[in-house]
């Protein structure tokens, strides 16, 4: 490809494919900074990058660079609340208040609800209401320069949970569906009570290192990003001026176990290859995490979609947090996956999510062959009320 599209591929990722070529070059023109793309399918290991790492350089982003991969996180942290479901120590279906009493949640919100978003718990880092109503949270209570200033603060966990349990319910338990970050950070601590340690702990013993996941960090409170990576920033308007700055760094607790892990395109297909194709799992609790809800296709920590006639069924999650997003898809059997990071210019408007879920749609497309994409409720950032 010509130096001017900005684009560059691993010398070792096999046969040029013109129509990924062109799908990840109109992403960047959509206005992302920066994309890279990973296809692993029948004809081998595609990789290629295009767009700039950081803006003002000419550097692309790196194919084998860490991201903050949003959303994604969740499709872990429910990966490991059913092994110890698995192991008889966790019950799906058992009220979640019997392992966390000190919230005083609600009896009927079960850990399934917890893990399919059926469990009506309002989302902390805000609601976008059917009527166009905002009702905030963390970090939506703050932006512009306030957020800019305060993104290294650190939110222990039972905060954000206490936070979310002062607002209303959106329902009653079991009753409809509502992305909310809330749950997730429930299950960590779920799995932090019933383990008596980390999630971060749990984590690499039960599914970084046995895959061996080296490129993938869960941070905690630590704001630092792996080198390479692309560049995430965002963009706000002071005294009738825009300014953009560089958010790469930031402590990702604000957001916890809803969105926090660093990983590559590499481990996120490992991760869902193996995950897909019965590695981490029973077939059995591999079948329910499979089981989409009827009213959103989310199962427990994946969505399940049908891609279309050519396509078939698809496995995936997709997250993005303040300039930085990560794409991960995968046939039910693992064999053929997509995995895709992204860096942009975020802002409180989300002006770029429309950009983002046609880059998903462009992807699946040229990949599986046709289908929806997927959701912008997996993106997030500094004042937006989903992620």
């Amino acid at each position: 490809m010509s130096e001017s599209l900005h684009t560059t591929q691993n010398s070792a990722a096999g046969q040029d494919r013109p129509e990924l070529w062109k799908a990840i070059q109109e992403i960047v023109d959509s206005g992302l900074a920066g994309v890279s793309l990973r296809v692993n399918d029948e004809r081998g290991e595609w990789v290629g990058s295009a767009g700039v790492a950081e803006l003002g350089e000419a550097r692309k982003p790196p194919v084998d660079g860490y991201v903050r991969i949003g959303s994604n996180t969740k499709t872990f942290t429910a990966t490991l609340v059913l092994q110890l479901v698995a192991e008889g120590k966790i019950q799906l279906d058992a009220p979640a208040a019997d392992y966390l009493p000190e919230f005083a949640l609600d009896r009927r919100i079960t850990v399934r609800m917890l893990l399919q978003h059926t469990s009506g718990v309002f989302n902390f880092t805000g609601e976008l209401l059917a009527d166009g109503t905002v009702v905030a949270g963390i970090p939506s209570t703050i932006s512009g320069q306030e957020w800019v200033d305060s993104r290294f603060k650190t939110y222990p966990p039972e905060d954000l949970v206490r936070l979310a349990l002062s607002k209303p319910a959106r329902f009653e338990p079991g009753t409809g569906w509502s992305y909310s970050n809330t749950n997730y950070v429930l299950a960590r601590l779920l799995v932090e009570k019933v383990t008596g340690r980390s999630c971060a702990e749990e984590t690499q013993e039960r599914i970084l290192g046995p895959l061996g996941l080296s490129g993938t960090v869960v941070p905690e409170t630590s704001p630092e990003i792996p080198e390479p990576h692309a560049h995430a920033y965002y963009r706000y308007e002071e005294a009738g001026r825009q300014k953009t700055v560089d958010v790469t760094r930031q402590n990702p607790s604000w957001i916890s176990a809803g969105g926090d892990m660093i990983s590559t395109t590499q481990d996120l297909h490992t991760f869902i290859s193996a995950l897909a194709g019965g590695k981490l799992l029973p077939a059995g609790l591999l079948a329910e995490m499979r089981t989409p809800h009827p009213e959103s296709g989310f199962g427990l920590g994946l969505r399940v979609q049908d891609a279309g006639p050519e396509g078939g069924t698809l496995l995936f999650h997709n997250g993005g947090a303040a300039g930085h997003a990560a794409l991960m898809y995968s046939t039910p059997d693992g064999s053929k996956t997509l995995t895709a990071a992204l860096n942009y210019v975020d802002d409180a408007s989300m002006s770029l999510a429309g950009a983002f879920l046609k880059a998903m749609e462009r992807l699946v497309e040229e990949v599986f062959g046709g289908g929806q994409a997927g959701s912008t409720d997996e993106v997030t950032g500094p004042a937006q009320p989903t992620n």
